[in-house]
């Protein structure tokens, strides 16, 4: 679970509209009554354990470990009783490039009669995007860029004033209003927006000419401790293959620790607080740092093709409108080991778990027989890249996408155990609430809103990809108030998950898992999906979404829906 628009009208004006659909008002829309499923636990407990054991390597793209993954899903995807979703074929080919990074020399940084240099993994991370045998950035200006935001329609530009052409941008993660306590604010106040993410800060960096950006790592405002940046920017790491005249890279982009970060501006006569806080202020100029960075490493450089798995379960009245269940099927593989040496990244809640949902959700929608639209259950490759798989099939998709109703994305299910409610990432976006709504007053739960949209996880799973080109998509996590012992106990699972297992060797199998709230959840993707499939209405985005207007624009223009 990884991580990648935000509600700004550049965000919209970079994304082609590539959908669309005839909507009714939310009032309008019908939401049969569906029973509930036959899920077998079973089968959950069997595909993720499998999954997540060390024969299959932490499942990395391109490795013997995908071979088995796909292997196993085509083998359960058949059984389940659903047809091979790709004219035939039960997988997609998606173009990648893996990149290894080795023989890292220190960051080094020199100017105002300093040399200071900053070993790799434990101070910094670095990669290139670029397929090139060997990266060097040599004698680079640090130049302070603040957020490294430049948003036209909101008046911001970081980079106003100063030419980065062959300098490293020193960034902050997140964006100016994540301390706020409200939604207010000129970037959506606590709940991040896509200027926000690492991805977006190291396209802003290139497009602004830079030749290296370095984001200041904060846990709090990043959602995740040092050891997950250790782990996720360790070792191979797989791209989307780069076509003709594609966007210009910067040489390296990389991470530093905050103490780092403090380090290098003392030397600058600096203080990374002081301009942290200027960085909040609309108005904010860049601040040229003095000082120059350098380092360097080797490429190694694979090409291949990694694959997505596609079912369907055709429907036996619509069978050319298409409602939608994602998750991905990818983890690390072999990453930092832990210290017992262990260095497989098992991956068994991210994401064994809601791959092996997209299999007990065949099974049981099979058993219920063919719904009136046609249900997909699509296991996407290479999240942990960068939701390479689900941007790849929303951008070259086997059922149109103006023909796909909407969906539903499972991404690591809690095993908390059963909670009275369920937490919806990004909510109120669209009119697919009514059916979650009615989803989980079947099941005598309630939805609330997540508690830390600073985090930005609506950018960070494989629904994204599809919702920023218009299909309405849901993303829902277990819930945080436990029946036995509330949201105080809902939180301490989070915590501990997040600080122990998350992204590391000890996201393992355990067989003294609680899998009643995951039976929980199941019935609720279960209803979701069965409610879709039977309706004839076609939810859209709310009024105003930033999303609204390219589902609107090419229902138009396609036809479809």
């Amino acid at each position: 679970m990884l991580q990648r628009l935000t509600k700004t009208a550049l965000a919209l004006a970079l994304i082609p509209a590539l959908s669309g659909c005839n909507t009714v008002s939310s009032t309008e829309l019908e939401t049969p009554e569906v029973a509930a499923g036959d899920i077998s636990i079973q089968t959950m407990k069997e595909v993720t354990k499998t999954l997540s054991s060390d024969e299959f390597e932490g499942r990395m793209p391109g490795t013997r470990g995908e071979e088995l993954t796909v292997a196993l899903l085509i083998e359960r995807f058949a059984n389940a009783g659903l047809e091979p979703g790709n004219k035939g074929s039960w997988v997609q080919e998606v173009p990648l490039v893996e990149i290894t990074g080795t023989d890292y020399a220190p960051l080094t940084v020199s100017g105002n009669g300093t040399e200071m240099s900053f070993a790799p993994s434990t101070d910094w991370v670095g990669v290139t995007y670029r397929e090139d045998a060997a990266t060097t950035l040599e004698d680079s200006e640090l130049v302070f860029v603040g957020y490294g935001i430049n948003a036209p329609e909101k008046g911001w530009n970081d980079y106003e004033g100063i030419d980065m052409a062959g300098k490293t941008a020193v960034i902050l993660v997140n964006d100016p209003d994540y301390e706020t306590e409200g939604l207010e604010g000129d970037f959506n106040g606590r709940a991040m927006t896509y200027y926000g993410r690492w991805t977006y800060k190291y396209e802003e960096a290139a497009k602004q000419g830079a030749a290296g950006a370095i984001i200041i790592h904060d846990t709090f405002p990043a959602a995740y401790g040092w050891n997950v940046v250790e782990s996720s920017w360790t070792g191979p790491q797989a791209y989307a293959r780069r076509g003709e005249n594609a966007p210009a890279l910067t040489t390296m982009n990389g991470w530093v620790q905050k103490p780092v970060a403090e380090k290098i501006l003392v030397a600058a006569g600096k203080d990374l607080g002081e301009l942290s806080a200027a960085a909040k202020q609309k108005g904010f100029t860049a601040v040229p740092l003095g000082l120059e960075v350098s380092t360097s490493f080797k490429n190694d450089i694979r090409r291949f093709s990694s694959k997505n798995v596609i079912g369907q379960l055709p429907g036996a009245k619509r069978p050319d409108e298409y409602v939608l269940y994602t998750a991905h099927w990818d983890h690390l593989g072999r990453c930092t080991p832990d210290e017992t040496g262990d260095d497989i990244c098992n991956g068994a809640i991210d994401n064994a778990t809601g791959t092996a949902a997209l299999v007990a959700l065949a099974e049981a929608q099979a058993k219920a027989g063919a719904a009136d639209r046609s249900l997909v259950f699509l296991a996407v490759t290479a999240e942990e890249s960068g939701l390479l798989g689900s941007d790849y099939y929303a951008a070259n998709p086997v059922f149109p996408l103006s023909q796909t109703v909407g969906g539903v994305n499972m991404d690591a299910l809690s095993m908390a155990g059963p909670a009275k409610d369920i937490v919806v990432i990004g909510p109120g976006k669209s009119q697919l609430d009514k059916f979650l709504d009615k989803a989980l007053a079947d099941e005598g739960r309630v939805a609330v809103p997540e508690t830390t949209p600073e985090k930005g996880y609506y950018y960070r799973s494989d629904h994204f990809g599809f919702a920023k080109r218009g299909l309405p998509m849901l993303y829902v996590k277990g819930g945080g108030d436990l029946v036995t012992g509330g949201p105080a106990a809902g939180a301490a699972y989070e915590d501990a998950y997040r600080e122990n297992a998350y992204h590391g060797p000890n996201d393992e199998y355990d067989e003294n898992w609680d899998w009643t709230g995951v039976e929980q959840d199941l019935q609720v993707y279960y209803r979701l999906g069965r409610m879709l499939a039977m309706t004839r209405a076609w939810p859209n985005w709310v009024e105003g979404d930033e999303f609204r207007a390219i589902r609107d624009e090419s229902c138009e223009a396609d036809g479809g829906c």
